[in-house]
């Protein structure tokens, strides 16, 4: 399976569902080595399993990288098991919560402050040495809400502001190790957090979610994918520090501009990836793992 990333060796954070999913698949197909992480709930090994039956070569990993333990055996795994570390995609996180934030609950923003914020710092964090032999880079996962906030969940916005940030003082500070930072920043994305059957929003906020997306409709996550695949690819050789905006043109938005788009046009492509648990993403606060 030759492709742009050949010969490279990533480590994709949240690979069992949603997003995470399609960047496995997609990074496999360029021909990466992949090491799909998750919870002990999520379905990493059928996410490897399914690679490794399409060709490509991937193992699983699971565990709560927000502890500093088991982000280091992430990565010692991923060098065990194929020498070296290429890419990081720190694509985990949650989004646990929507409400007013003086009804916020505590604990929810205390869950995201964990997957959102402390599993892109400890990750990357036990990545550098291994990203500054092979001059790699890593990719987090920001958001259109990290950049104009959400209403209804400004916590969550809080959180991807925070990654923004982090990768943006990373880019700067890592480049002397010739290791290159980025950031992909979804807007509505057609998974499990954005139907109301599956995630904390309600009707009226789904539909005003697509409403302001000036393309109309969710992205897939196989769109999403796309994206991450160029930047950690040999062709974004000259780009760090950048925050790349998946999404659909909500951040330049005003009003209600969706409902101006043709119902042909509201379609999602078909795209080529087989995902199977882009809906699966967990939206409930779970118990800690160790």
């Amino acid at each position: 399976m030759e492709g742009r990333l050949a010969n490279k060796v990533a480590i994709v954070t949240g690979g069992g569902t949603g997003i995470g999913e399609a960047i496995c698949k997609k990074f496999a197909r360029e021909g990466a080595r992949v090491v799909v992480c998750g919870f002990p709930e999520d379905p990493v090994e059928e996410v490897a399993k399914a690679i490794r039956e399409e060709g490509g070569t991937a193992i699983s990993f699971t565990g709560d990288i927000s502890l500093e333990p088991n982000a280091k055996r992430c990565v010692e795994l991923a060098v065990k098991q194929y020498g070296q570390l290429d890419i990081l995609i720190n694509n985990a996180g949650v989004f646990p919560a929507t409400s007013l934030l003086q009804d916020y609950p505590t604990e929810a923003f205390e869950y995201m402050l964990k997957n959102n914020v402390a599993s892109t710092f400890m990750m990357s964090r036990a990545a550098l040495p291994e990203l500054h032999k092979t001059h790699g880079n890593i990719i987090s996962a920001g958001s259109e809400a990290g950049l104009i906030g959400i209403a209804q969940n400004t916590p969550y916005g809080g959180t991807k502001g925070f990654n923004h940030a982090f990768m943006r003082g990373l880019a700067v500070e890592q480049a002397q190790f010739g290791v290159r930072c980025n950031c992909v920043c979804p807007g509505p994305i057609d998974t499990a957090w954005t139907h109301k059957e599956t995630g904390p929003m309600d009707k009226e906020m789904e539909q005003s979610m697509i409403q302001a997306t000036p393309l109309g409709r969710r992205g897939t996550p196989e769109e999403v994918a796309n994206v991450y695949a160029f930047l950690a690819s040999d062709e974004a050789s000259y780009v760090t520090g950048a925050l790349y905006f998946v999404d659909g043109g909500v951040t330049v938005a005003k009003g209600p501009v969706g409902d101006k788009v043709k119902g042909s046009l509201k379609k999602e492509p078909n795209g080529t990836l087989k995902t199977e648990h882009s809906l699966d993403g967990h939206t409930q606060i779970r118990e800690e793992h160790q």
